[in-house]
């Protein structure tokens, strides 16, 4: 830091430059740290699909074992693997 505590008004010498350069083009080039960088922002929309397809997929179930009617037998089986599937994913965001 110079004088007045800024930290972008720092001087380098070449061989920090160049340094520096090198560096900053390895981090580029990890493939795994840009992916990790970019999966760190939240995605709010996740929660909430799971819990609105995991209302459809109990009033589904419930309805149609109920009534008995294909249409709500079928509507379950292809809401139901859907649920699993983003239930899945979002206890794979929260253990990581």
């Amino acid at each position: 830091m110079n004088d007045r505590g800024h930290p972008d008004d720092v001087e380098l010498t070449t061989h920090e430059r160049l340094a520096l350069l090198h560096i900053e083009a390895e981090l580029r080039r990890d493939r795994h740290l840009t992916r990790r960088m970019s999966a760190s922002r939240p995605r709010p929309w996740l929660p909430l699909t799971a819990a609105a397809l995991m209302c459809a997929s109990t009033a589904l179930g419930a309805l149609g074992v109920r009534t008995s009617d294909p249409a709500l037998v079928w509507g379950f089986a292809v809401v139901w693997p859907l649920t699993l599937l983003a239930g899945f994913r979002l206890l794979c965001r929260a253990t990581r």
